[in-house]
């Protein structure tokens, strides 16, 4: 009995200051996080903070060095959706290391700062140009989680996420297929959190794609929207790899869907607000919610294959996005199936040059290895990722998440940090 009776190694009053202050921070949704440490408090803290339930849903990872180690690592890679760098020293030092790292950050990317440096001046100069957060060391675990949740709760914040939609011109040119097999290189090559949306509700393929078979999906999310959030968004995604969650489709016959025009609006607001990319994947017919939903993305893929019928409809399609969708960027092409064995067929460039696009590339009829990748459940880079196709669809995958390529030495000369972050902020 004397074991329960003697003191707590924290004070109660400790304790409940501990508890109030972790109630008031938000949970951080599905983004990546790069830290770069100097100090090895820091760096405990770091590591704290990665095993705290808020954090459960975002990948962190951590690295010593400070900020000329994270301009070593993104001169040649892709940089995360956001970047913490402790620095030691004074002002003018901690401007210039910024400045050089700025000429490798992507326009979606947010930078939290810690130092040793406790000065207004340099803290406003700091968020003038574009830094997101300034945290004087040293910082608490609730400290820098709250810094984190704050910036991605901001009601007047851009939405997270980025929505790519996937769309064949004509039924059976291979748009899932490409769809899911862009959508994992994207999460292989940015190492982002990916979620793939299969919309095709009585037919979608997804789940034998990714070789799972989930009991929930995207029927439940669309039939109860006012039970959609964050929470139930997780609760019925499927895991496919650490960065690749699909929401599958139902795929039965055992009732009819026919959806309103706005059906998928809640989800793909819901979706936006907690994931870096969404891919969609848009079934080939023709209604309220297609459309709706493809003006409403970022960013459209068209699938087509290289015939009268395809040119026809990707023409139709093409006119109706550029009259509805003035101001966004044309979508991109990919012409799928080629050189199909004594078929005639329109040339691809031909094909794009009637649409007034150019190809994103043209993916070869190659039936041996997308039907084995198709029977075993994996995409063509699990096969073998230096085949060309997984090249092609690795390209794809840069192109449409809207980062700038990552083998670049530098992206632009900017005067002062992040001014592409503060275009985004502003």
């Amino acid at each position: 009995m004397a074991g329960y009776l003697e003191a707590a190694s924290t004070p109660f009053e400790q304790q409940q200051t501990v508890n109030e202050e972790g109630m008031q921070i938000n949970a951080i949704p599905r983004i990546t996080v790069h830290a770069f440490c100097l100090s090895d408090a820091t760096m405990r803290v770091a590591e704290a903070a990665m095993e705290d339930r808020r954090m459960a849903k975002a990948h962190l990872k951590l690295d010593s060095g400070g900020i000329p180690a994270a301009i070593s690592t993104f001169e040649q890679a892709p940089t995360p959706n956001l970047i913490i760098v402790e620095t030691i020293g004074q002002r003018e030092e901690l401007l210039t290391n910024l400045d050089h790292l700025a000429e490798f950050c992507d326009a979606g990317t947010k930078v939290i700062v810690i130092g040793d440096v406790n000065d207004v001046t340099l803290y406003r100069e700091l968020i003038a140009r574009g830094v997101s957060e300034y945290l004087i060391a040293p910082v608490s675990v609730f400290q820098l989680i709250g810094s984190v949740g704050n910036l991605y709760a901001d009601p007047e914040a851009e939405p997270l996420g980025r929505t790519i939609a996937f769309f064949g011109v004509k039924g059976g040119c291979g748009s899932s297929t490409v769809a899911h097999n862009g959508a994992w290189s994207l999460a292989r090559s940015f190492q982002t959190e990916v979620v793939v949306t299969d919309l095709d509700l009585p037919f979608g393929t997804a789940g034998l794609d990714y070789n799972q078979d989930p009991l929930q999906g995207v029927f439940e999310a669309v039939s109860s929207p006012e039970r959609l959030d964050e929470t139930y968004l997780d609760r019925i995604l499927s895991k496919c790899s650490d960065h690749l969650s699909l929401l599958a489709a139902p795929a039965t016959l055992e009732r009819t869907y026919d959806q309103n025009e706005k059906a998928f609006e809640p989800l793909l607001e819901t979706m936006r607000s907690s994931v870096p990319l969404v891919v969609l994947d848009v079934p080939h017919v023709w209604n309220a919610w297609v459309k709706d939903t493809l003006l409403s993305v970022d960013e459209i893929v068209l699938v087509a294959e290289p015939d009268l019928a395809n040119l026809r409809n990707a023409k139709n399609t093409v006119d109706m996005l550029k009259q509805l969708r003035p101001n966004d960027r044309p979508p991109h092409l990919i012409m799928n199936k080629v050189n199909v064995p004594k078929r005639p067929e329109i040339k691809p460039d031909e094909f794009a040059s009637a649409l007034g696009l150019q190809v994103q590339a043209s993916i070869p009829f190659e039936p041996q290895l997308f039907g084995t990748a198709a029977n075993n459940g994996q995409m063509i880079g699990e096969m073998d990722n230096k085949h060309a196709i997984a090249r092609m669809f690795e390209d794809l995958a840069q192109s449409v998440s809207g980062k700038a390529q990552p083998s670049r030495p530098s992206r632009s000369s900017l005067g002062g940090l992040l001014s592409k972050l503060k275009r985004k902020a502003g």
